[in-house]
């Protein structure tokens, strides 16, 4: 029987979103019995036509729907573009009826995580937003409890509604060790949700 894991995905153009979602599947594999799996997307071609190799020429995979069915719990994370989550996601996130009309993702956790410019830059709408279709798909939201620490404290990115990160106008702002510590403490707790929603078997 394989190890069950938690999908990391995420989109990242300037690599902010891709260093957090390595430090969450970082939070994931604190636990034992259950593994992160780290995935992309493609960019899309405003051509509508595709430019991208089918296998990226280095970093993560990318997704595939039979990534996305088997998972155990779902750790998803953009860049924001205006308060909102990158295309490139939500082409993907399109794709997903047959999932949905399937019932697959049903009752499996999962959480959101994003990077932005500024700090008022639209974090939390595009955390809430990025929400909507999994929670279309019957699937389980979880946040970040006040009980981290980090939450309170916090003078950059954390949020209640997911993990964040203010990356600067440049995008070269390194995470903060409050950012990391949260980003973190949520893969782990997905991880733990993930095992303890995960249907018994007979």
């Amino acid at each position: 029987m394989s190890t069950p894991y938690v999908l990391v995905l995420y989109y990242s153009r300037y690599g902010a979103t891709r260093k957090m979602a390595q430090l969450l599947a970082r939070g994931v594999e604190e636990l034992s019995g259950v593994e992160a799996r780290i995935r992309t997307v493609p960019a899309v071609s405003p051509t509508t036509e595709a430019t991208e190799a089918s296998i990226p020429e280095e970093g993560a995979l990318y997704c595939t729907l039979q990534d996305l069915e088997q998972c155990s719990g779902l750790l998803i994370g953009s860049p924001t573009r205006f308060g909102q989550m990158a295309s490139a996601l939500r082409h993907f996130i399109d794709g997903t009826g047959g999932l949905w009309a399937a019932g697959k993702l049903v009752d499996k956790p999962f959480a959101c995580f994003t990077s932005t410019s500024s700090l008022h830059g639209g974090q939390e709408s595009t955390l809430l937003g990025m929400a909507i279709p999994w929670l279309h798909q019957g699937m389980i939201y979880c946040g970040i409890p006040y009980t981290e620490p980090g939450l309170n404290t916090t003078e950059s990115g954390g949020t209640p509604y997911g993990a964040s990160h203010t990356a600067g106008t440049d995008s070269n702002q390194p995470i903060t060790d409050t950012e990391a510590e949260l980003c973190r403490a949520l893969g782990k707790r997905i991880a733990a949700l993930s095992l303890r929603l995960a249907p018994k078997s007979s």
